[in-house]
């Protein structure tokens, strides 16, 4: 999956089909649920007169900047997407978008991680971006292939032990 792009032009957003489904849902539960009940508490506390020492006023205005913020950054997010299904993957033999690799460091220690939009990571949960330094250096890798990735603790090498993708 080449980056070819202008240059000036953001990078693209890569995402997965349940990644995007997840910023859509989020986006709607932000625009149809919780936005119309903060404005009809706002304007509920704007007629209760001083606005200066309005509690529901004043959190009422800071949640709905909070809310268009983040209703911003999503629209952005999801205008930039490019959903790509990982199971459509032309050659599953190497690691890729949407990948889930188990790779083996010096001491034999195993660890599963799932390359992903970088909207949808969670470390914890096994799903790293797909700009992180791990996923950049697991790019393109086949079974057997050693990676070195750079960390704040100084340069670990990987062997790719096994590469799957659903479906």
């Amino acid at each position: 999956m080449a980056e070819a792009r202008a240059p000036g032009q953001p990078r693209p957003n890569y995402i997965t089909p349940g990644g995007y489904a997840a910023l859509k849902a989020e986006y709607d539960h932000l625009l149809g649920t919780e936005r119309p009940a903060i404005v009809e508490v706002v304007s509920w506390a704007a007629g209760n007169g001083d606005r200066s020492e309005n509690g529901d006023y004043l959190y009422g205005r800071k949640r709905m900047r909070e809310i268009d913020r983040r209703l911003g950054w999503l629209a952005r997010r999801m205008k930039a997407a490019k959903i790509v299904d990982p199971a459509q993957q032309p050659d599953k033999a190497r690691v890729y978008f949407g990948a889930t690799v188990t790779i083996a460091d010096e001491d034999d220690l195993h660890r599963t991680v799932t390359l992903v939009g970088d909207d949808e990571a969670e470390a914890g949960e096994g799903r790293i971006g797909w700009n992180s330094p791990l996923a950049l250096a697991l790019r393109g890798a086949a079974v057997g292939d050693l990676r070195r990735v750079a960390l704040p603790a100084g340069i670990k090498e990987w062997e790719v032990m096994t590469i799957t993708y659903p479906g």
